[in-house]
């Protein structure tokens, strides 16, 4: 089973060539890597795990779903097509709140994916911010106010539909990362 994890990766390498994240030259790839990574470490299964690095690849790719269907069989492939935002060409507001509804009635699986791409997002703008200052919030199609409304209500959606591990470690460890980020300093501190 070791080496469908390999041939994952490599599609992911190859179909993400030439990306980058938005505003840097930091290989996109290291995204869908870090989600299996992620996934890996929680002790989800292999397919979980592959379907974590394939995350991205119907939305942002050439590669169909026959492709990922025919060489990484119909639930990897499903799981995929479920974690992919339909329309691209939709308004962000409109892609925000699709993916907000379906996790509503997502399976454990793609919860799971989901909650480890979204944690490694939050954790990507954490460094950033920290390396780049509020300037970061440029690079998105969306401005830090937008960003925090979408992050609090995945949040919201992670608490109530999460109950057991690995996914409450998983969902702890966004949270943080979200009120890391977002958390607005005290204008006054020592007024407090």
């Amino acid at each position: 089973m070791d080496d469908i994890l390999f041939d994952a990766i490599e599609v992911a390498v190859h179909a993400h060539r030439g990306q980058f994240r938005k505003g840097t030259k930091i290989p996109y790839v290291f995204h869908p890597l870090n989600v299996g990574r992620i996934l890996h470490e929680c002790g989800c299964s292999v397919l979980v795990v592959v379907a974590g690095i394939l995350h991205d690849t119907l939305e942002d790719t050439p590669i169909a779903f026959e492709d990922i269907q025919t060489r990484f069989g119909e639930e990897v492939a499903n799981l995929v097509s479920l974690l992919s935002e339909p329309d691209k060409t939709d308004t962000w507001e409109h892609r925000k709140e699709h993916t907000l509804r379906s996790l509503e009635s997502a399976s454990e699986e793609v919860l799971l994916i989901a909650l480890a791409d979204k944690l490694d997002n939050i954790q990507s703008i954490y460094r950033a911010l920290e390396r780049d200052g509020e300037v970061v919030w440029s690079r998105f199609n969306r401005p830090k106010k937008a960003q925090a409304w979408y992050y609090q209500k995945l949040v919201d959606v992670f608490r109530r539909r999460v109950s057991k591990k690995p996914g409450l470690s998983l969902y702890e460890a966004l949270q943080a990362g979200v009120e890391q980020v977002f958390h607005e300093p005290d204008p006054n501190p020592d007024l407090a």
